[in-house]
């Protein structure tokens, strides 16, 4: 066949420029040998990225906060700089020993320790150690706590129970769970990911190209989040972190898929592959550059948040969506055009140009047959009955969140009881639940007596004794009843700081682990007030400009807040049901950006497809057209996406668990009730006024 026959065959607009750059015959090259380099140096920083996390709560709260003062005061005048507290609780059933005794005395002294405190029932004994830690390195802290296990577990006379708790043994806690985790989380959903794949393309091969390019793109993105947490002060904890590895390889998937779909279309209609490349990237950009735009810019919101760690995870979550969005569209089109059509075997996808693409969800090919064309039969048969029914699930499961309870403390942060937890609960059995973390109060030396004498009358408050004065201030030791962090301890620190205001200690401030927890939970609320109102605005904006029309974006803004309620009452009911009820406040919030970010994408993929379609095949057609064409691959997008955030409860932190469910659980409601069903019955109640004002797509 002739090269003019063949273009005269070839359906389309012209591809592009962009989409000519990127799989032309010499450029293709080009772009892999950028890739490559960029991996190269890159692979070795991302690496690395567990060295700039900084796990420290107090380091997150706000400026303004009282703890941040509190940590100021006691950084200045008492010495107390980059100092954390080890607790160290010795306790035997049978009551402590002589000897026993005698270890503690001796562990106090090895140690530098506080002086020995023994219950009154005479059953368990602590001490507190003084642990120092360093400024983005999380070693410093770690070692200092394994030095306090070392002495502590040696020579420990038969039956008596040793367990190092406190805020650095918490601490420590932590950074053992997720040291070396990146790793681990980035092999087991690179693993989960080529499974499903696999599954998806039933190609030997074809599962490689997406899997290649995504993983590069998430370790060059972990490169570039490193050098700008080492060199511009970018915030970066365990949390952003791993969530960066998992967005990277959910969303990078996602925009493979749309891409390798329409590239798959394409090769029918295109004889030359560099041709049917061009046309693809071309028909993918907007809806995937959409995406991106949506998610990224969606996720910078957060650097209005008052907390240092959702400053932080805006840009690393942006910064990782822009990346994978970058190699999506130029490395994974030079890697498929340079290999051929004989990835895709043994469905290798023929020139045909006889392609039935022009007939609509209901002609024959791919588009009228398969699972989504019956789908999209369905649909168009009974629009009423289905958005309704869809509509009454999503609001049944939303009311699922009224069971929902915040506040999930330090001891409830594993999946799995650790010494520090476990001596915690030995602690507050024989003592005070709040002496493994005393509340620090610090007022001017002139206001002390009556400080302590107001602090004493608060209810929920076991002790206050004056535990050192320097510099004009005076360091009070306040001993509540409540186990560190949980609601009666914050409650406590609510009133001491009342109390104060009220007894003429106007110069006092109260910090400590509880006071971090009160402080963080009102950060956590003021920011859902602004951020959420604010995502929502940003998310519309985007949406409106891509589909060029109002009714329609403020159709799918809606069904994705909806889907987010009963996501959230899905997951509530699947916290309880392991055993894990309670959730941190920030959850609220990030469920929220990413349940709305990620739920617009399946719908920016279905309705851009279905704009495309309607000025040409008409309202009614170019609905199910859209949906049954993109039906295959935005199911196949969303289990990977599910998938991958399924792998967070390889991390074993309660809050990973349950940002890993609810997005998870979000993402398949989005798939398979939001877009499959409620938006296209939905579009074709409305009919042809959910493009209002742009009556060009209502032709």
């Amino acid at each position: 066949m002739s090269t003019l026959t063949r273009e005269a065959q070839e359906v389309g607009p012209p591809p592009g420029r962009y989409g000519g750059l990127v799989a032309g015959r010499r450029s293709t090259w080009a772009v892999l040998a950028i890739w490559l380099v960029l991996m190269a140096v890159g692979g070795s920083l991302a690496a690395k990225l567990g060295s700039v996390q900084d796990n420290d709560p107090v380091s997150w709260l706000p400026a303004s906060s009282q703890s941040t003062k509190a940590v100021e005061v006691a950084e200045k005048h008492f010495a107390e700089k980059d100092v954390s507290t080890a607790v160290v609780v010795y306790s035997r059933d049978g009551g402590l020993t002589a000897a026993d005794l005698a270890k503690v005395e001796n562990d106090r002294g090895a140690l530098k320790a506080s002086a020995v405190k023994v219950s009154g029932d005479r059953k368990a004994a602590f001490i507190s150690v003084p642990v120092r830690t360093a400024e983005n390195d999380n070693a410093v802290l770690a070692d200092g706590v394994d030095r306090v296990q070392d002495v502590a577990g040696t020579g420990v006379p038969g039956g008596l129970d040793v367990k190092v708790t406190g805020e650095a043994g918490s601490i420590a806690d932590f950074i053992r769970v997720y040291s070396g985790m990146d790793g681990v989380l980035l092999g087991v959903t690179l693993g989960i990911v080529a499974l499903l794949l696999l599954v998806t393309y039933r190609s030997p091969v074809l599962w490689l190209i997406p899997l290649l390019a995504v993983g590069l793109a998430a370790q060059v993105a972990a490169a570039v989040v490193y050098l700008l947490a080492k060199h511009a002060g970018l915030a970066v904890d365990g949390q952003s972190s791993y969530i960066l590895i998992v967005l990277a390889l959910g969303v990078g998937t996602d925009y493979a898929l749309l891409l390798i779909a329409r590239y798959r279309e394409e090769l029918h209609r295109h004889a030359d592959r560099h041709e049917a490349m061009a046309h693809a990237v071309r028909g993918c950009l907007p809806a995937i550059a959409a995406s991106a735009a949506t998610v990224g810019v969606a996720t910078l919101c957060l650097v209005f948040g008052s907390l240092n760690s959702t400053r932080g995870l805006g840009p690393v979550v942006a910064i990782g969506v822009a990346v994978v969005f970058a190699a999506m569209i130029s490395l994974l089109p030079a890697l498929l055009v340079i290999l051929g059509r004989w990835a895709f075997w043994p469905l290798i996808p023929r020139y045909d140009p006889g392609d039935p693409g022009d007939q609509g969800y209901g002609g024959a090919g791919e588009r009228g047959t398969g699972l989504w064309a019956r789908v999209a039969r369905t649909v168009g048969r009974a629009p009423r009955p289905i958005w309704i029914g869809a509509l009454l699930v999503l609001v049944a499961l939303a009311f699922g969140s009224t069971g929902l309870s915040t506040g999930l403390t330090q001891a409830e942060q594993f999946t799995k009881k650790t010494d520090s937890v476990v001596g915690q609960e030995t602690l507050a059995r024989h003592f005070p639940a709040g002496s493994s973390a005393p509340a620090d109060l610090y007022v001017r030396a002139g206001e002390a007596a009556a400080a302590v004498s107001t602090v004493q009358k608060v209810p929920g408050v076991s002790s206050a004794t004056q535990a050192g004065s320097a510099g004009g201030w005076t360091h009070v030791s306040v001993v509540l009843a409540g186990a560190p962090e949980t609601k009666d301890a914050r409650q406590a620190v609510e009133r001491v700081r009342t109390a104060l205001d009220h007894g003429g200690a106007r110069s006092a401030v109260v910090g400590g682990e509880s006071a971090v927890a009160l402080d963080r939970h009102k950060a956590e609320g003021d920011e859902e007030r602004l951020l959420i109102p604010l995502i929502l605005g940003i998310v519309l904006v985007m949406l409106i400009a891509l589909l060029r029309s109002v009714a329609a974006p403020i159709m799918l803004l809606a069904s994705v807040v909806l889907s987010y309620a009963a996501a959230l009452g899905a997951a509530a009911l699947l916290f309880q049901a392991l055993g894990h009820p309670r959730i941190d406040r920030g959850l609220l919030l990030f469920g929220f950006l990413f349940l709305v970010a990620l739920g617009v994408d399946y719908t920016i993929f279905l309705m851009t497809r279905v704009r495309e379609e309607v000025p040409r095949l008409g309202h009614r057609e170019g609905v199910l057209t859209g949906l049954s064409v993109t039906g295959g691959v935005i199911t196949s997008a969303g289990l990977v996406l599910a998938g991958t955030f399924m792998m967070l409860a390889v991390v074993p932190t309660v809050g990973a668990l349950q940002q890993g469910l609810l997005i998870a659980v979000g993402v398949l409601l989005d798939t398979f009730i939001v877009r499959s069903l409620l938006i296209p019955a939905l579009a074709l109640e409305i009919g042809p006024r959910v493009w209002w004002p742009n009556g060009k797509v209502r032709a």
